[in-house]
């Protein structure tokens, strides 16, 4: 059975081209384009693990996977930014007892996919944001 994969970021290249390198490499990625659809579409689809960009238009990153976490506390979290402003988000995070972990894009899918293989391995529920 493969795992599914949801991917948000309100670039829809980004998204888009995340998920088919993950379905060619045996996920079932489906991408969204925003925080409030990743929530929405978490409902349905049932994500073994999301993998959101922080900072997007509307509802951000870290709180739609904070929202899915609830909905689904096994799903694994991997949050991606190339961006400074995620510091203070990630801080607010933390402060409401959500610690991330930073990965900051671009990285090469290479990269991203041992690290999202890491994270499926691992035994304990973690939260990692980028």
């Amino acid at each position: 059975m493969k795992l599914k994969v949801l991917v948000a970021d309100d670039e829809r290249l980004i998204a888009d081209t995340l998920a088919i390198i993950l379905n060619q490499t045996g996920f079932e990625a489906t991408a969204v384009y925003s925080g409030e659809e990743a929530i929405e579409t978490a409902k349905t689809l049932r994500p073994d693990v999301l993998i959101s960009d922080v900072v997007m238009f509307g509802l951000n990153g870290i709180d739609a996977a904070i929202a899915i976490r609830k909905m689904l506390p096994t799903c694994k979290i991997l949050l991606l930014s190339g961006q400074n402003s995620t510091a203070v988000l990630l801080e607010e995070a933390s402060s409401r007892g959500h610690d991330f972990e930073i990965l900051v894009k671009p990285m090469p899918p290479s990269a991203l996919l041992a690290r999202l293989e890491e994270l499926i391995n691992s035994s304990a529920v973690t939260e990692v944001a980028s």
